[in-house]
């Protein structure tokens, strides 16, 4: 309880006390700060998936600005050779907004990555989102195949049959990506699953059907019983290695992901940058209150 209090009054502290906390988990606000992040990374055999903050936007104007960031990051880090691809938030395009004109946005994001052989990765949002980030994966992947992927939560009810819907799109050339997550957004106990053994009980129903129809899929998780679950899959259906990845936050478990990557698993961190820091940081605390003691141990021990 105290640690769900302290979170929802940290968001009115002046920014520069969060930040004290915030630096461990966000490269920085610069595409700079997140290639130098991603090159400590790839130095140690990471690699990197890279985002830009910002969701749930206003006007379009701003989904033009966040969509040009995007091409200007896709350049950087292709031309400085780094090792990672990009996860974008189709709400920082108009999602909610106008939905063609987030399909355009994210259409020239894909074939900018495309054209230096990249991927995009197009995160699930909230479930006023689901059906119309499903639809927009769907006509992205077909005009893009192999070169755009799906986050799918395992909390809500329906992810295992949306992946099987999605499966009429799988081929051997170009199998499907998915990223697996818990999920993070708070849902009706009508639509998602509350429980933790429940959510994780279905993280590895959907992973294993993953696993045996020959998708790829990124394991993103810090629990360790679905990691040493996971592998238990990968080594039951004999899964190379090319067709999953274990994923995980920037600045979270770094010793539990370093032991996973020197066992020979790819890894690959997410790192966010960008000014919208602030609010990414205060929603995290809401998903987990339990950061808040490590806040309050940043503001007095300065970090």
């Amino acid at each position: 309880m105290l640690n769900k209090l302290i979170a929802s009054l940290l968001p009115f502290f002046p920014k520069k006390f969060i930040w004290l906390f915030s630096r461990s988990y966000i490269s920085g606000e610069t595409i700079e700060d997140a290639m130098r992040v991603a090159n400590e990374l790839n130095s140690k055999q990471i690699k990197a998936t890279i985002d830009v903050l910002g969701e749930f936007i206003t006007t379009l104007d701003e989904a033009e600005a966040n969509k040009r960031e995007y091409l200007n990051l896709i350049e950087v880090a292709s031309r400085a050779g780094i090792d990672a691809n990009f996860s974008i938030k189709p709400t920082s395009f108009g999602l909610l907004l106008d939905k063609n004109e987030c399909q355009k946005h994210v259409r020239e994001i894909i074939a900018k990555a495309a054209s230096y052989n990249n991927f995009i990765r197009i995160d699930m949002e909230d479930s006023s989102c689901t059906d119309l980030e499903i639809e927009l994966f769907r006509k992205m992947v077909t005009e893009f195949p192999g070169k755009v992927g799906l986050v799918v939560q395992a909390y809500l009810k329906r992810t295992l049959n949306d992946i099987r819907e999605l499966s009429d799109l799988n081929s051997g050339e170009y199998p499907l990506s998915f990223r697996l997550c818990k999920g993070i957004y708070v849902e009706h106990e009508s639509i998602a699953y509350k429980k933790y053994e429940e959510i994780n009980q279905h993280f590895l129903e959907d992973l294993e059907y993953m696993l045996k129809n020959n998708i790829h899929v990124g394991i993103a998780t810090h629990d360790k019983p679905l990691i040493e679950g996971a592998i238990d899959l990968v080594r039951k259906y004999d899964v190379p290695r090319k067709m999953y990845e274990f994923q995980m936050l920037y600045g979270v478990t770094p010793r539990l992901r370093d032991s996973i990557a020197s066992d020979g698993h790819t890894m690959r961190v997410y790192v966010p940058f960008g000014k919208e820091w602030f609010g990414y940081s205060t929603r995290r605390l809401k998903e987990n209150p339990k950061m808040a003691s490590h806040i309050i141990k940043a503001i007095f021990y300065k970090g």
